[in-house]
């Protein structure tokens, strides 16, 4: 199922998915997901695709949890996620380190040309998860998925 603010991934490629379970005694199936911040707007829609699509598989009675703990974090975002958004015009941000230690970004990359000389134009892009950004030097605009 896409994303319905980033079309071109899914939820389960962004780690909003996280996890669909059916209970072997009476296959009742529970979809549990994470927004990617509090109050995003986009999960009314998820959670009714979700619903439509369990419906439509012959599982009238799911049920779609929403839960906060743990946070989301731009770590659940899958390698072919990460691409995927790369390939549309979207920097995705770097994983963070398994260690612990979160690194610090000196640059954001542009995913049209990979130039390294971008800067911010606002802290707010096309939705309120990414940033617009603009390479120095092709002068594209394009989107950086905040890492949180």
């Amino acid at each position: 199922m896409v994303d319905p603010e980033i079309r071109v991934v899914t939820i389960d490629d962004l780690g909003i998915l996280r996890s669909v379970q059916e209970d072997p005694a009476t296959g009742r199936v529970v979809v549990t997901i994470t927004p990617t911040y509090t109050g995003c707007p986009a999960m009314d829609v998820i959670r009714a695709d979700i619903r439509r699509a369990l419906v439509a598989t012959g599982h009238p009675d799911a049920e779609v949890r929403t839960v906060h703990k743990p946070a989301w974090s731009t770590d659940w975002i899958s390698d072919a996620g990460r691409a995927k958004l790369a390939a549309a015009g979207i920097a995705p941000p770097a994983p963070a380190r398994r260690d612990g230690v979160v690194p610090l970004t000196l640059a954001v990359r542009c995913p049209r040309c990979g130039s390294p000389e971008t800067e911010q134009i606002s802290r707010f892009g096309s939705t309120a998860c990414k940033a617009l950004w603009r390479c120095r030097s092709c002068a594209e605009p394009f989107d950086h998925v905040k890492a949180l």
